[in-house]
Protein backbone atom coordinates (compact mmCIF):
# COMPACT_ATOMS: atom_id res chain seq x y z
CA UNK A 1 0.00 0.00 0.00
CA UNK A 2 1.16 3.34 -1.29
CA UNK A 3 1.57 5.52 1.85
CA UNK A 4 -1.21 5.10 5.02
CA UNK A 5 -4.66 4.15 5.02
CA UNK A 6 -5.10 7.86 5.35
CA UNK A 7 -4.35 9.08 1.88
CA UNK A 8 -7.35 8.84 0.39
CA UNK A 9 -9.34 10.51 2.39
CA UNK A 10 -6.58 13.28 3.10
CA UNK A 11 -7.10 13.58 -0.77
CA UNK A 12 -10.95 13.96 -0.91
CA UNK A 13 -10.79 16.33 1.78
CA UNK A 14 -8.99 19.19 -0.44
CA UNK A 15 -12.74 18.63 -2.42
CA UNK A 16 -15.42 18.76 -0.08
CA UNK A 17 -16.14 22.53 -0.50
CA UNK A 18 -17.50 24.35 -3.20
CA UNK A 19 -16.11 27.43 -5.06
CA UNK A 20 -18.89 29.43 -2.26
CA UNK A 21 -17.35 27.70 0.45
CA UNK A 22 -20.42 24.98 1.05
CA UNK A 23 -19.93 21.58 1.94
CA UNK A 24 -20.82 19.27 -1.04
CA UNK A 25 -22.93 15.95 -0.72
CA UNK A 26 -20.70 13.57 -2.82
CA UNK A 27 -17.74 14.42 -1.80
CA UNK A 28 -18.18 14.81 2.43
CA UNK A 29 -19.38 11.35 2.02
CA UNK A 30 -16.80 10.07 -0.18
CA UNK A 31 -14.50 11.40 2.96
CA UNK A 32 -16.28 9.53 5.59
CA UNK A 33 -16.35 6.67 3.10
CA UNK A 34 -12.72 6.24 3.01
CA UNK A 35 -12.00 6.25 6.91
CA UNK A 36 -14.11 2.32 6.67
CA UNK A 37 -10.97 0.49 5.89
CA UNK A 38 -9.23 2.17 9.30
CA UNK A 39 -12.51 1.10 10.85
CA UNK A 40 -11.95 -2.39 9.55
CA UNK A 41 -9.02 -3.19 10.57
CA UNK A 42 -10.51 -2.95 14.44
CA UNK A 43 -12.38 -6.23 13.89
CA UNK A 44 -15.34 -6.81 15.52
CA UNK A 45 -14.62 -3.61 18.38
CA UNK A 46 -15.78 -1.28 15.96
CA UNK A 47 -19.08 -3.37 14.09
CA UNK A 48 -20.93 -1.10 15.61
CA UNK A 49 -19.80 2.03 14.55
CA UNK A 50 -19.13 0.64 10.88
CA UNK A 51 -22.81 -0.71 10.22
CA UNK A 52 -23.90 3.01 12.12
CA UNK A 53 -21.87 4.97 9.54
CA UNK A 54 -21.97 2.66 6.69
CA UNK A 55 -25.93 2.89 7.14
CA UNK A 56 -25.93 6.83 7.71
CA UNK A 57 -24.27 7.30 4.59
CA UNK A 58 -26.33 5.17 2.53
CA UNK A 59 -29.47 6.74 3.52
CA UNK A 60 -27.64 10.47 2.77
CA UNK A 61 -26.13 9.23 -0.47
CA UNK A 62 -29.90 8.01 -1.32
CA UNK A 63 -31.78 11.24 -1.14
CA UNK A 64 -28.56 12.64 -2.74
CA UNK A 65 -29.28 10.16 -5.63
CA UNK A 66 -32.97 11.16 -6.01
CA UNK A 67 -31.80 14.39 -7.07
CA UNK A 68 -28.51 15.55 -7.36
CA UNK A 69 -28.57 18.91 -8.61
CA UNK A 70 -31.54 20.08 -5.51
CA UNK A 71 -28.94 18.04 -3.06
CA UNK A 72 -25.26 19.06 -4.51
CA UNK A 73 -24.86 21.18 -1.30
CA UNK A 74 -25.15 19.25 1.96
CA UNK A 75 -26.88 21.09 4.11
CA UNK A 76 -30.36 21.29 1.50
CA UNK A 77 -31.33 17.89 2.54
CA UNK A 78 -31.72 19.44 6.17
CA UNK A 79 -32.74 22.58 5.15
CA UNK A 80 -35.81 20.84 2.89
CA UNK A 81 -36.69 17.99 6.26
CA UNK A 82 -36.71 21.29 8.63
CA UNK A 83 -39.28 22.73 6.27
CA UNK A 84 -41.37 19.73 5.69
CA UNK A 85 -41.17 19.22 9.43
CA UNK A 86 -39.31 15.63 9.25
CA UNK A 87 -36.10 16.19 10.24
CA UNK A 88 -36.36 14.92 13.84
CA UNK A 89 -37.90 11.79 12.69
CA UNK A 90 -35.53 8.55 13.08
CA UNK A 91 -34.76 8.19 9.22
CA UNK A 92 -34.23 11.70 8.63
CA UNK A 93 -31.37 12.58 6.47
CA UNK A 94 -30.66 15.31 9.35
CA UNK A 95 -30.56 12.37 11.82
CA UNK A 96 -28.34 10.52 9.71
CA UNK A 97 -26.31 13.55 9.71
CA UNK A 98 -26.15 14.02 12.87
CA UNK A 99 -24.87 10.23 13.72
CA UNK A 100 -22.18 10.40 10.95
CA UNK A 101 -20.71 13.37 12.00
CA UNK A 102 -20.86 12.22 15.90
CA UNK A 103 -19.56 8.76 14.75
CA UNK A 104 -16.73 11.03 13.19
CA UNK A 105 -15.80 13.01 16.20
CA UNK A 106 -15.88 9.52 18.09
CA UNK A 107 -13.00 8.24 15.69
CA UNK A 108 -11.21 11.43 15.38
CA UNK A 109 -10.72 11.92 19.59
CA UNK A 110 -9.60 7.86 19.31
CA UNK A 111 -6.71 8.69 16.73
CA UNK A 112 -5.75 11.91 18.92
CA UNK A 113 -5.92 9.33 21.60
CA UNK A 114 -3.78 7.25 19.39
CA UNK A 115 -1.61 10.51 18.89
CA UNK A 116 -0.98 11.54 22.19
CA UNK A 117 -1.12 8.78 25.22
CA UNK A 118 1.52 6.46 23.57
CA UNK A 119 1.21 4.33 26.75
CA UNK A 120 -2.75 3.57 26.60
CA UNK A 121 -3.55 0.26 25.38
CA UNK A 122 -6.30 -0.04 22.52
CA UNK A 123 -9.37 -0.58 24.72
CA UNK A 124 -8.55 2.59 27.34
CA UNK A 125 -8.04 4.88 24.06
CA UNK A 126 -11.16 3.82 23.07
CA UNK A 127 -13.46 4.33 26.42
CA UNK A 128 -11.89 7.42 26.64
CA UNK A 129 -13.21 9.09 23.25
CA UNK A 130 -16.38 7.53 24.18
CA UNK A 131 -16.95 9.09 27.21
CA UNK A 132 -15.97 12.46 25.26
CA UNK A 133 -17.92 11.98 22.19
CA UNK A 134 -20.86 9.48 21.72
CA UNK A 135 -21.83 8.30 25.37
CA UNK A 136 -23.64 11.61 26.34
CA UNK A 137 -26.04 11.06 23.49
CA UNK A 138 -26.43 7.33 24.00
CA UNK A 139 -28.99 5.61 25.69
CA UNK A 140 -28.62 2.69 28.85
CA UNK A 141 -28.94 -0.32 26.17
CA UNK A 142 -26.12 1.59 23.61
CA UNK A 143 -23.82 2.71 25.91
CA UNK A 144 -24.00 -0.91 27.39
CA UNK A 145 -23.23 -2.68 23.91
CA UNK A 146 -20.67 -0.18 23.18
CA UNK A 147 -18.63 -0.77 26.36
CA UNK A 148 -18.50 -4.34 26.13
CA UNK A 149 -17.54 -3.93 22.57
CA UNK A 150 -14.67 -1.31 23.36
CA UNK A 151 -13.25 -4.42 25.34
CA UNK A 152 -12.51 -6.06 22.17
CA UNK A 153 -10.23 -3.77 20.46
CA UNK A 154 -7.45 -5.19 18.87
CA UNK A 155 -3.85 -5.04 19.86
CA UNK A 156 -2.22 -1.55 19.79
CA UNK A 157 0.69 -2.05 17.98
CA UNK A 158 -0.43 -4.45 15.63
CA UNK A 159 -2.86 -2.32 14.44
CA UNK A 160 -0.72 0.62 14.15
CA UNK A 161 1.34 -1.61 11.90
CA UNK A 162 -1.23 -2.36 9.68
CA UNK A 163 -2.66 1.20 9.30
CA UNK A 164 0.76 2.53 8.69
CA UNK A 165 1.62 0.96 4.74
CA UNK A 166 4.48 2.92 4.04
CA UNK A 167 3.74 6.16 5.28
CA UNK A 168 4.44 8.55 8.09
CA UNK A 169 1.43 6.98 10.11
CA UNK A 170 1.74 9.91 13.12
CA UNK A 171 2.02 12.65 10.46
CA UNK A 172 -1.03 11.12 8.94
CA UNK A 173 -3.48 11.27 11.91
CA UNK A 174 -2.79 14.41 12.75
CA UNK A 175 -3.22 16.47 9.40
CA UNK A 176 -6.26 13.81 9.09
CA UNK A 177 -7.54 15.50 12.66
CA UNK A 178 -6.42 18.89 11.62
CA UNK A 179 -8.24 19.22 8.29
CA UNK A 180 -11.13 16.95 9.08
CA UNK A 181 -12.12 18.52 12.36
CA UNK A 182 -13.29 22.13 10.94
CA UNK A 183 -15.43 20.20 9.25
CA UNK A 184 -17.26 18.42 11.43
CA UNK A 185 -17.32 21.26 13.56
CA UNK A 186 -18.95 23.01 10.71
CA UNK A 187 -21.74 20.51 10.25
CA UNK A 188 -22.45 20.64 14.24
CA UNK A 189 -22.90 24.64 14.01
CA UNK A 190 -25.33 23.67 10.99
CA UNK A 191 -27.08 22.00 12.91
CA UNK A 192 -27.28 23.91 15.79
CA UNK A 193 -28.61 26.81 13.57
CA UNK A 194 -31.62 24.85 13.22
CA UNK A 195 -32.09 23.18 16.32
CA UNK A 196 -31.12 20.17 16.06
CA UNK A 197 -27.15 19.19 17.28
CA UNK A 198 -28.90 17.31 20.64
CA UNK A 199 -30.98 14.95 19.32
CA UNK A 200 -30.75 11.98 21.66
CA UNK A 201 -31.08 8.24 20.87
CA UNK A 202 -33.83 7.10 21.46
Amino acid sequence: MEGTVFVPALEGMKHVKSEGGEMLTKEFLEVCKQIMPVIDKFGAAMALVKSDIGGNITRLENKYLTSPSEFNLLYNMVRVEVEAKTAKGSSSCTNGLLWLTRAMDFLLELFRNLLEHEDWTMPQACADSYQKTLKKWHGWLASSTFSLAMKLAPDRKKFMDVICGTGDINADIEKFCTNFTPLLEENHKFLASVGLDDLKAS
